[in-house]
């Protein structure tokens, strides 16, 4: 019973809020006090300085593509191209040292044949020259053989063969070199001797000892000289 009783008057108790009503005030909150001081926050220092930013410079050159070579090759090969170059170079020098050789027979031939050819022009020049001067001979054998008198030649037979020979020497090419009355030439007169002469220019030849010749142009023999001298 008593139960019943207290149920019922707590249902009478609860009224419902009144919802216009202000909420209660429970007071200002409680005051914690101010907050721990920690102290200043700690200095770290200025930020690091890492310095530029790194040059990685120019993108790397990979350059051409790694050459592997020619296939590996198994020892054959290459001792087969060695035995072949060998053989080339063997074959090479063969050659070479054959053509050497033909070369200086070639060449030992032709300088035989060159003397040969010298030799037998200058006998045979010597020989017309000899043969054209073989009359010349026979006229003075003749010239020997006559009789004259009182022991002497006949000039005027030594005149003609004379004469003969300097025609022969003159188709050769043979020419006198005039001196006497020219002035001194040491590519053409040989001075043997010097007279003072007051009649005669300095270097004149005033007398001629030995007649001198040219042959075509050159040099035969020069002629010996007197020379004036002032």
């Amino acid at each position: 019973m008593l139960d019943e009783h207290n149920t019922e008057q707590s249902e009478d108790d609860a009224t419902p809020p009144d919802e216009t009503a202000a909420p209660p005030d429970d007071g200002p909150p409680p005051d914690d006090g101010p907050p721990p001081d920690d102290g200043p926050p700690p200095d770290d220092g200025p930020p690091p300085d890492d310095g530029p930013p790194p040059d990685d410079g120019p993108p790397p050159d990979d350059g051409p593509p790694p050459d592997d070579g020619p296939p590996p090759d198994d020892g054959t090969g290459a001792a087969r191209s060695e035995t072949d170059d060998i053989d080339r170079l063997q074959r090479e020098r063969d050659e070479y040292y054959a053509r050497l050789i033909r070369t200086t027979a070639d060449f030992d031939n032709y300088r035989k044949r060159t003397d040969r050819e010298r030799r037998d022009l200058t006998e045979h020049a010597a020989m017309v020259l000899l043969t054209d001067l073989l009359p010349l001979v026979d006229d003075l054998e003749r010239a020997l053989a006559v009789d004259a008198q009182d022991g002497t030649v006949d000039r005027r037979g030594v005149e003609i063969i004379h004469k003969q020979l300097l025609d022969l020497m003159a188709r050769r090419g043979v020419a006198p070199i005039e001196a006497l009355g020219a002035d001194f030439d040491p590519t053409l007169h040989q001075a043997v001797a010097h007279e003072a002469s007051e009649a005669h220019r300095d270097g004149e030849v005033i007398e001629e000892l030995r007649r001198g010749y040219t042959l075509r142009d050159r040099l035969l023999r020069a002629s010996m000289v007197k020379v004036a001298k002032a």
